[in-house]
């Protein structure tokens, strides 16, 4: 198997790990904690994209023999982009189906996650994991 193809399988399989961490959070913070649904999408994110850059860091890029010294730079991209892609994308996505048209708020979330996936993968391979 190619190895791009290789990560987009890899890169998926953590993303769907990641949606559950998501939403397990989400609901915590949402219904668990009554936390305004703003908050509690950016705090869930910020939990998904941590458990996510784990992964990624070592499988889903770890045949690219990354400079472990490099891990906090790598963490900062990550994080920069990966993150800020995804709770903007997310706030944008749950601000228009959750807020305004009122649908249920999981369902708004799975929405905003796809939408950011691919934006996500492409930038972590090209940026992040080099």
């Amino acid at each position: 198997m190619k190895p791009g193809l290789a990560a987009w399988l890899k890169f998926n399989a953590v993303g769907i790990i990641g949606v559950g961490v998501q939403l397990a959070a989400l609901a915590v913070f949402r219904s668990g904690l009554a936390w305004p649904i703003r908050v509690a999408t950016i705090a869930a994110v910020e939990c998904a994209v941590l458990h996510n850059f784990v992964w990624h860091e070592r499988w889903t890029w770890a045949h690219r023999a990354l400079d472990w010294r490099r891990f906090p730079g790598r963490l900062l991209r990550f994080n920069v982009s990966n993150g800020l892609i995804s709770i903007v994308g997310n706030l944008l996505v749950m601000e228009i189906l959750a807020v305004r048209l009122q649908l249920n708020y999981m369902v708004s979330n799975l929405l905003a996650i796809g939408a950011c996936s691919l934006l996500n993968f492409f930038v972590s391979d090209r940026l992040v994991f080099k």
